[in-house]
């Protein structure tokens, strides 16, 4: 089943920016060591040129172009030229490696590869040659080497070295159906899918957003997570498209460059994952500028919100959105409120969500239940897999996001967990992300992830990993069973073993990847047990820190 999400055309984002003011500052790229701005006409310029170079390539209109490309002007001038010709964005984060972008170029079938010729200390060069084999079907490989948009013979691979032809231009605009971009989900609990979505439900996505918080074309919107990640590419690169705001690009962390995109540049609005918002706020000398910060990810610690606030003297909200279904939920910033930021927001307009039990009835407030949701701004397709389209949207439109929540009587949401990354004690089911979210409360606690842990009787136990403020801190179990017991927690549901990093392991987006830590206490459990046998104590040991429960 595939839903139409049709949309007047004078409402869609590439209509909208093709109308905006020319001499206006559409980017500021301050990804590397010189910073370059472009108008909106000169931006408009460049990708009817690149428009042309991707036509001269063979590129047809619906065929998917794949692109590794960091934040910055030739990402946005690459996206706008491939829109131009009716052609679907396929943009891959620069972290990827052997492994994925031969599965990506196969999967979406393209014919181009562009990338930089070097990105991070990272030559990609050699990566494309040792794995051009298991590509077989492209056709072009194109690597960017210039960073001067002046020079149009060698900028973007010397895609904008012809004059653009507008009348082939016109004949393929693209509609509100047209299919726009392929957004591979990141792989982190199994095989990355191929999101698909459009035209017109990428311009959903972004309309009613921007109308709840209020944003216009006299903000500025700083864009410090991946472009290639739905969070950069919708709610940065887009939605400055949407309203005719300048976009500053930031390719790499970097607390100098986030300061000058603030400060200097005017940034008033950023959606990211909350690392950056921790980052802003511990600072000696927080940066300000900011006018609204939605964190997005995970709910805000209570801790950090109030401090951002301050420090920051911005607005802080959480929300809520996935790869396949755009923002749904955020914390308002009109009604500013503790359950902004506590929360993951309230409904978007237009939007539908709701909490049902494993038969699909809908659950009252206050009860977890799977999380379903219903918008204009839904995928339209999983690439190559039909099957899998139909096992997530019912015959209503809804989307079953996989996730566990909770609907408060306020219509606050609040995520409690994964359906798969539950914790199961003994037949016990833990709230992993309501132990989380207390444990942030923690004053030494900078970073929380809660995993189970295999065990030969239970099935699973309790692992608590967490990164702590500073080297002098030391936390230990009993702290955090002395703290929880202090909330009124349940001693069943207390973590049984603490394990301390330097930092945790983070997709590019800021996710902690849990299945790598689920993986690395595994790994710990059994060279545990391996040296227990070594040394003749007989049975291995159950090293966690045994509670009793019953």
């Amino acid at each position: 089943m595939m839903v139409s999400n049709k949309l007047d055309n004078d409402l869609l984002f590439l209509n909208r920016f093709v109308n905006a003011a020319p001499h206006k500052d559409a980017i500021v790229d301050l990804s590397y060591t010189s910073k370059i701005v472009l108008s909106k006409g000169e931006l408009d310029d460049l990708a009817n040129r690149v428009a042309k170079g991707l036509i001269d390539r063979g590129v047809q209109p619906g065929e998917n172009v794949a692109y590794l490309l960091p934040n910055g002007w030739e990402f946005v001038v690459l996206t706008l030229a491939i829109w131009k010709i009716g052609a679907v964005a396929c943009p891959m984060l620069p972290a990827l490696r052997e492994r994925e972008i031969p599965f990506i170029m196969n999967r979406s079938r393209s014919r181009l590869l562009i990338l930089p010729t070097s990105f991070h200390n990272f030559k990609y060069g050699p990566l494309i040659e040792s794995v051009c084999s298991e590509i077989p079907g492209m056709e072009h490989f194109i690597t960017v080497d210039s960073r001067d948009p002046k020079d149009l013979t060698r900028c973007l691979g010397g895609l904008a070295d012809q004059d653009p032809d507008f009348d082939e231009l016109e004949r393929r605009r693209p509609g509100s159906d047209s299919p726009a971009q392929l957004l591979f989900t990141s792989g982190t609990t199994g095989e990355p899918k191929g999101v698909i979505h459009t035209h017109g439900t990428l311009s959903h996505g972004v309309s009613a957003h921007v109308e709840g918080l209020g944003l216009t074309s006299e903000d500025t919107l700083w864009i410090p997570s991946p472009m290639a990640h739905q969070t950069g590419f919708l709610y940065g690169m887009i939605m400055a498209m949407y309203i005719g705001a300048t976009q500053v690009c930031q390719a790499e962390w970097n607390m100098a460059k986030a300061r000058m995109a603030i400060e200097e540049h005017g940034a008033t609005f950023v959606q990211a994952a909350m690392p950056f918002l921790a980052d802003l706020t511990r600072e000696e000398r927080p940066p300000q500028g900011l006018r609204i910060f939605i964190a997005t990810g995970a709910p805000v610690p209570r801790s950090l919100a109030l401090e951002a606030s301050e420090r920051l003297n911005c607005k802080v909200a959480g929300g809520w959105g996935s790869t396949e279904s755009c923002m749904i939920s955020v914390g308002s910033v009109k009604s500013y409120n503790e359950s902004c930021w506590n929360s993951d927001g309230q409904i978007i307009a237009g939007r539908e969500m709701k909490v049902t039990d494993e038969q699909g009835q809908t659950l009252p407030p206050g009860q977890e239940g799977l999380f379903k949701v219903k918008t204009p701004a839904m995928f339209t397709a999983y690439l190559d897999h039909p099957e899998w389209y139909e096992a997530a949207v019912d015959e209503e439109g809804f989307f079953n996001t996989g996730d566990l929540a909770i609907i408060d009587g306020a219509g606050n949401l609040h995520l409690t967990g994964r359906v798969k990354d539950i914790i199961n004690r003994g037949g016990i089911k833990i709230p992993v992300a309501e132990i989380e979210n207390l444990l942030y409360q923690m004053e030494d606690l900078r970073d929380v992830a809660v995993v189970g842990m295999p065990c030969p009787r239970l099935n699973e136990r309790i692992c608590v990993y967490a990164t702590l403020n500073n080297m002098d801190c030391h936390v230990a179990i009993e702290d955090l069973t002395s703290f929880l017991k202090d909330k009124g927690v349940t001693k069943i549901y207390w973590p049984e073993r603490l394990e301390t990093l330097q930092e945790m392991p983070r997709t590019t987006t800021g996710k902690i990847q849990k299945y790598v830590l689920r993986q690395m206490i595994a790994d710990k459990l059994k060279a545990d047990e391996k040296t227990a046998t070594q040394a003749g104590r007989g049975q291995s040991q159950d090293i966690s820190v045994v509670l009793e429960t019953m």
